[in-house]
């Protein structure tokens, strides 16, 4: 731990990612979300999308930060552009809740698949039993935004 404590006082993105799951979970030191979200930002800060969608999460629930869904869906929006595969889950998660944005089937549809054509097992799940209560013609146009889906400019 000290080891891991010393590259992520160095500046180490990932170092700093770890070092909050390490407080977020209470493993190997004791949970801590104010600590969690400390180091999550940082690493966050500097590009990181794990921890981008780690501290997502932490203001999604509200555990060490204030819950803010908008703070959320910033920061899964970032490591969304970066595709990765578990914001893409976590935005579509708000848009099939209404969570920070207006609920939105098709849109909560099209993130599912990205995450799950990026490799997130648990969001095909969740695309299947969304699209149980979504028409033909909106699963065909959700489908047709995630082929054309381009991560924002920067």
């Amino acid at each position: 731990m000290n080891e891991l404590l010393t590259r992520a006082q160095g500046g180490e993105a990932e170092a700093q990612n770890q070092l909050g799951i390490h407080y977020s979970e209470g493993q190997g030191l004791p949970q801590n979300y104010q600590e969690a979200k400390y180091w999550f930002k940082k690493a966050a800060d500097q590009g990181h999308a794990g921890a981008q969608v780690n501290l997502g999460t932490l203001y999604s629930l509200g555990q060490g930060a204030p819950f803010s869904d908008p703070m959320a869906l910033f920061w899964f929006q970032k490591a969304a552009d970066q595709r990765n595969a578990l914001a893409f889950a976590k935005l579509g998660m708000m848009y099939e809740r209404g969570r920070g944005v207006s609920q939105n089937l098709v849109e909560a549809h099209m993130w599912y698949n990205l995450s799950a054509a990026y490799g997130e097992k648990r969001a095909a799940e969740s695309r299947n039993t969304l699209a149980k209560h979504m028409t033909a013609e909106q699963i065909a146009e959700a489908e047709a935004r995630a082929k054309k889906w381009t991560p924002a400019r920067r």
